[in-house]
């Protein structure tokens, strides 16, 4: 019974792993977001987005004197703070990629 459930969670992995590129270029030829796609973003993901950004920002400080020792400076800045920032205050509303709408 347990061979014939892990063919079925296998298969339904390939399965969602095949549609994978049709939904990135489903979202790369500029598809309108839809209305509760919009109010969503803006009113759960938005927020969130900027606690990360300001947490984010608190953690690179704290550990800046480590991150400097250690020379990833610049890739603890990326990670912690400029990319949800970009994905808080750069994106369109209800996109999910973090360009403006007139950059896609």
């Amino acid at each position: 019974m347990s061979k014939r459930i892990m063919i079925f969670f296998t298969l339904a992995l390939v399965a969602l792993m095949a549609t994978s590129p049709a939904i990135a270029q489903e979202q790369r030829v500029g598809v309108q977001p839809s209305g509760g796609a919009m109010i969503a973003d803006a009113v759960i993901a938005r927020p969130l987005l900027a606690a990360a950004t300001v947490g984010g920002t608190a953690v690179f400080l704290v550990t800046l004197p480590f991150t400097v020792l250690g020379g990833g400076v610049g890739s603890a800045a990326e990670t912690l703070i400029k990319t949800p920032a970009e994905a808080a205050f750069r994106r369109c509303l209800g996109c999910t990629v973090s360009k403006r709408a007139d950059e896609l």
